[in-house]
């Protein structure tokens, strides 16, 4: 897909939305919903640091290592990621489907004296205006949540810089997943709420690389993000059964 052409198709699932709309005010807290994000969200902060760093030949022991870079954080719901990329330097739009989300985490970053370009929008939306590429574009937990994947991510490439970079993460499609992400997170541990995912519509790896290499994307690297509930911690491991990420480069030919 060019810079040029219109995406007319959309991939906003408004159930998904309405969904993350109602719990808006909870992105927030540490003991709330949305507690999982909060409990592993050091360890993908990390790995998306790390990853950034080393694709750009940053230092990541620097205060700011992500100085000058644009990046584009999308379906950022109330900002979990969008700050901490703020304050490793990067210059921060992100955008979320949902109104209710991009005020609350307009509202949470206002005091902290964070500049960050919050907008509710989609990447179509973005694609269509003509939206100047970005060196960054994160996709963290929300291919599980659209309606159609292979057009998603050809969307999102199209706002990647040629050779820049995208991370995604997301659940994969097992029955291991079945039983961790929605029965025990849901039902048993009660991590969230009943209904936050659709089985049908987790992203095994292989369907993942597909559509990003249709859109012209390069994966170079994967990682599972593995919890352990004896010690109670998240971890970056080889194991991409439930929880994994995928770091991809956008083809300068394309």
């Amino acid at each position: 897909m060019t810079r040029s052409a219109s995406l007319k198709t959309s991939t906003i699932d408004p159930d998904e939305i309405e969904k993350f709309s109602a719990m808006a005010e909870e992105w927030w807290d540490p003991f709330g919903k949305f507690k999982p994000l909060h409990k592993f969200n050091p360890i993908r902060l990390a790995y998306i640091r790390d990853s950034i760093c080393t694709h750009f030949d940053r230092d990541r022991r620097s205060k700011e290592p992500l100085a000058g870079l644009r990046l584009l954080d999308v379906g950022c719901g109330g900002g979990l990621v969008a700050e901490p990329m703020r304050r490793l330097g990067a210059e921060v739009t992100a955008i979320d489907a949902s109104e209710r989300n991009i005020k609350t985490a307009m509202a949470h970053a206002a005091p902290l004296g964070l500049d960050i370009d919050y907008r509710a929008t989609t990447v179509e939306a973005l694609v269509d205006a003509q939206e100047a590429p970005f060196d960054v574009v994160l996709n963290l937990e929300v291919v599980e949540h659209v309606a159609d994947v292979r057009v998603f991510l050809e969307a999102s490439a199209a706002l990647v810089k040629p050779s820049g970079l995208m991370v995604m993460a997301t659940i994969n499609r097992t029955l291991k997943a079945f039983a961790l992400a929605k029965v025990g997170a849901e039902y048993i541990l009660r991590w969230l709420p009943a209904g936050t995912h659709d089985p049908k519509k987790f992203v095994t790896p292989e369907e993942a690389k597909s559509a990003l290499s249709a859109a012209g994307m390069q994966v170079t690297a994967e990682a599972g993000v593995i919890y352990n509930p004896l010690i109670d911690i998240w971890r970056v491991g080889e194991d991409m059964d439930v929880n994994y990420m995928l770091t991809a480069v956008r083809q300068s030919n394309r």
